[in-house]
């Protein structure tokens, strides 16, 4: 039997995290990496496995843990490659969909492809009550890579290439998965949206959904990243997605070389509303898009904000 396939023993560790929000302690970074390691690769009974994903879903994660359990995530899947150009990656990551306001992921990945920047979206392509960023893509005719080698040549074309979470690292989205058994989600879906897919400086847009994150992630971005991987914007998600809120800026904060900078303040509401898609359904949703994209709709404001800094950091990245 190999080391990969040794049992590991987790009741240590659950011991720590399961003893609730005020007395559970928080695991070293080694013994994070170590546990989602074992996670990941089914070292674990499902019995443990149910137990780790609850205790920390009830505890929270650390920044040690966040650095740890990251560790693990990145190295079960191989790195992937993009080509040279005037502008480096940008990665966003789709896991979240909609549910009321139209899903603009797709415009957002559309208006930086077609400046010239190699665009990686990743995510879910389908999640029950919401639309999501892989079925407007699939309306629009940009169907998924089924190949994370296909990546490289894919972004040669000037479109944002979608890569499901189950393509490019299968052992993640099979924990992913678990929240249709558990009821809940798990420190998983914290990691795919603060992930580095390329072997190389990106910029990533991440968004949270729980203001607790906020500053758990703002700590992690300054202390532990490694700048050499690039840079992130950190926003609150428009529904959980890292596109611009089409109604009112969201607050973004830009982390570049160990320092953090507020790069767009949130809009106060105003009375002047955007023109939108009359639903948010896939298919109105993409034909809306293809409008905007030919200059028969307005692109909202945020958005064309959000489109600018994403210019300038990228190509500052590059050069």
């Amino acid at each position: 039997m190999s080391g990969q396939n040794l049992a590991f023993n987790a009741a240590p560790l659950i011991r720590e995290i399961g003893r609730g929000k005020k007395g559970a302690r928080d695991m070293s970074q080694a013994d994070a990496r170590a546990v989602y390691a074992a996670m990941l690769e089914r070292r674990v009974s499902d019995l443990e496995l149910g137990a780790l994903l609850i205790g920390m879903r009830i505890k929270g994660e650390s920044v040690a843990e966040i650095a740890g359990f990251l560790e693990a995530a990145e190295a079960s899947f191989q790195p992937l490659s993009a080509p040279l150009t005037t502008y480096a990656p940008v990665v966003i990551p789709s896991y979240n969909g909609s549910r009321q306001l139209p899903n603009l992921t797709p415009l957002l990945a559309l208006l930086l492809a077609r400046e010239g920047v190699p665009v990686l979206v990743h995510g879910v392509t389908e999640d029950p009550g919401r639309v999501t960023t892989a079925e407007i893509f699939e309306a629009l005719g940009i169907g998924a890579v089924n190949n994370a080698l296909q990546v490289s040549d894919a972004l040669m074309q000037r479109n944002p290439v979608f890569i499901p979470i189950s393509v490019l690292a299968p052992k993640i989205y099979q924990l992913l998965q678990l929240r249709r058994v558990l009821g809940l989600r798990n420190s998983t879906h914290t990691l795919v949206k603060i992930m580095q897919p390329f072997n190389q400086p990106v910029l990533r847009l991440v968004s949270y959904t729980h203001p607790e994150y906020l500053p758990v992630l703002s700590e992690y971005f300054l202390t532990v990243e490694d700048q050499a991987r690039g840079d992130i914007f950190l926003m609150r998600g428009t529904e959980g997605e890292t596109v611009a809120n089409p109604k009112r800026a969201n607050a973004v904060t830009w982390f570049s070389q160990g320092q953090s900078t507020e790069l767009i303040e949130r809009q106060a509401p105003n009375d002047t509303l955007p023109v939108l898609p009359s639903s948010n359904d896939a298919r109105v949703t993409a034909q809306w898009i293809q409008q905007a994209l030919q200059g028969k709709q307005p692109i909202p404001a945020p958005i064309s904000e959000q489109v600018a800094h994403c210019l300038r950091v990228a190509k500052q990245l590059r050069s």
